[in-house]
């Protein structure tokens, strides 16, 4: 009470005049953020089919354009790309693929693509994994097996332990719990895959992961079985060749027009009614049930979404973004991710274009989403399914 008896009638009308200016805004905000809802519920109230189970034309068949990826081309009657011995470069970067009206990369299609229904255990295949057996008479106490997974980042590449408990039982991947859980295993796999988006395993690694089995086999007294190294690392160069070739974003953008701005509260309220949700990295994620990412929508600007920030941000623009090899069935989401890129460009008042800010044609959408198809394609054709468990770990 001594502080507001010290102070003048200016002084207490500014504070209050403050506080209703404070208030004033709120409420404001919380009328706009509803208004774009309804908005919002409004754009999406007439009936969509669902394009992520609608099947009917998943098995239109695709005109075949003559591969030129890269110089180096793909073709459905080249042999298998995984077992050449070519050299090959790094994909430690995707290529970030926007859509164009002239897109250049061809590669032969294929009349459907499925997704891979493997268990994620029997996925580690030696395609693209070093894999050794460690066969055992008796069980393999679990004090020796803890010390294997002690092991498993000292290689460059994710290791990962399968084994079986007793013969003729399910395979089953060997975490920490799964080992203390049990009193060892008569026959173990070790699976060290062979390149990511960092690039290929060096050959001193896979040296070093063979030595690493043969002594651990010799101390439980155990039979170890090891591939020839040198031919491993050809098939690790040719491995991270292909995926540098196949490693593609498709972006679409959505700018203002005339050098306007959208409001960071009306970007997220359209963005949580169509389904994206706001994660820690300032990045909105489109998320299927299983909670498999398939599309993101970013800033086009440099700086993130964050909730402490969005209602007061403005930006000149917004990015759809599909990681080709990550997602399964990726026709069918590349056809709701657009989808939902018109529903934002008519909502905000934007213009949909491609990297170098030229406006975008349904045909040259059409021509993109042909492009995900073939690459896809490819990848199925080189026994890694796009969205599968393997694929997910090579992509990352």
């Amino acid at each position: 009470m001594d502080i507001l008896s010290n102070m003048s009638d200016l002084q207490l009308s500014l504070i209050v005049i403050g506080i209703i200016v404070i208030v004033g805004v709120v409420v404001f905000n919380w009328l706009q953020q509803q208004r774009y809802r309804r908005k919002v519920q409004a754009a999406f109230d007439h009936e969509h089919n669902d394009i992520l189970l609608d099947t009917h034309d998943s098995e239109e068949i695709a005109p075949r354009i003559e591969p030129k990826f890269n110089k180096s081309p793909i073709s459905n009657g080249q042999p298998d790309l995984l077992m050449q011995t070519d050299s090959s470069a790094s994909h430690s970067e995707a290529k970030k693929m926007s859509i164009t009206q002239n897109p250049s990369i061809n590669i032969p299609t294929h009349t459907s693509i499925s997704s891979s229904t493997t268990s994620p255990v029997l996925d580690y295949d030696n395609n693209t994994n070093y894999i050794v057996h460690i066969r055992s008479e008796s069980v393999i106490s679990n004090t020796y097996v803890a010390k294997l997974l002690q092991r498993k980042f000292d290689f460059g590449k994710s290791v990962y332990w399968l084994g079986q408990r007793h013969r003729d039982e399910p395979w089953e991947e060997i975490t920490n719990e799964a080992n203390a859980d049990g009193d060892g295993y008569i026959h173990l796999k070790g699976c060290l895959q062979l390149a990511d988006r960092a690039g290929p395993i060096s050959e001193v690694n896979l040296s070093k992961f063979r030595d690493l089995v043969q002594d651990f086999a010799s101390q439980v007294h155990a039979a170890a079985e090891c591939p020839d190294i040198v031919s491993t690392h050809d098939k690790a160069l040719m491995l991270d060749k292909f995926c540098a070739e196949v490693d593609v974003m498709i972006g679409i953008n959505i700018i203002s027009k005339d050098d306007g701005a959208f409001v960071g509260t009306k970007i997220r309220a359209l963005a949580e009614a169509s389904g994206f949700r706001l994660e820690s990295d300032g990045v909105f994620k489109f998320r299927d049930d299983n909670h498999h990412l398939l599309f993101t929508l970013s800033n086009y600007e440099s700086s993130p979404f964050l909730p402490e920030n969005i209602k007061s941000l403005t930006t000149h623009g917004v990015t759809f973004l599909l990681d080709v090899p990550r997602v399964s069935h990726g026709e069918r989401v590349f056809d709701q991710m657009a989808h939902l890129a018109k529903i934002f460009s008519n909502t905000l008042g934007g213009i949909m274009v491609d990297d170098n800010r030229v406006p975008l044609s349904d045909s040259g959408i059409q021509r993109s989403k042909q492009q995900l198809i073939e690459i896809q394609t490819a990848m199925k054709n080189n026994h890694i399914n796009a969205g599968s468990p393997s694929a997910l770990r090579l992509f990352v």
